[in-house]
C-alpha cells in the first residue's frame, strides 16, 4: 500500500484547508487524524474517510466502495473511499471531512478521567 509523496501533500493541503489535521504512517499507509482521532487514511494512492450508518449512504450512492486491506469483501474496514471529484472541489469535501470526523469521535472509546495527584 503505496503513498507517493505528491499524493500524500496534495490529500494533506486539501484537507488541512478544512480542519487541522495530522498524519502517521500506518500499515504501508498514511493514516489523518483530526483531535487525536483517526478519520481518514490513504492506501493505493486512494483517499478513504471512516464511515457508519449516518455517512455510508453518501458513498455508496456514489458507486464507491469499502477499504479491503486484505482483500477480502468480507472484513471490510470502517473507511469508503472518497470519490475523486469530492476531493477536488473544497466546498464539496469540507461536509465529507466533517461527517468522517463526527463519526470518529463516536467510535472513539471514552477517556477515563485523570486520577488527581496528591
Amino acid at each position: 500500500m503505496s503513498v507517493s509523496p505528491g499524493f500524500r501533500t496534495y490529500v494533506q493541503d486539501q484537507l488541512s484547508q478544512i480542519a487541522p489535521v495530522t498524519t502517521r504512517p500506518m500499515f504501508g499507509g498514511l493514516t489523518f487524524f483530526h483531535e487525536g482521532r483517526a478519520f481518514a487514511l490513504i492506501a493505493d494512492e486512494r483517499l478513504y474517510f471512516k464511515v457508519d450508518d449516518t455517512n455510508r449512504p453518501d458513498y455508496q450512492a456514489q458507486g464507491m466502495g469499502p477499504f479491503l486491506p486484505f482483500g477480502d469483501p468480507d472484513k471490510p474496514m470502517a473507511y469508503f473511499e472518497v470519490p475523486e471529484e469530492v476531493l477536488e472541489d473544497l466546498d464539496e469535501l469540507a461536509p465529507w471531512v466533517h461527517k468522517a470526523q463526527q463519526v470518529a469521535a463516536r467510535a472513539a472509546k471514552p477517556r477515563k478521567p485523570k486520577k488527581e495527584q496528591r
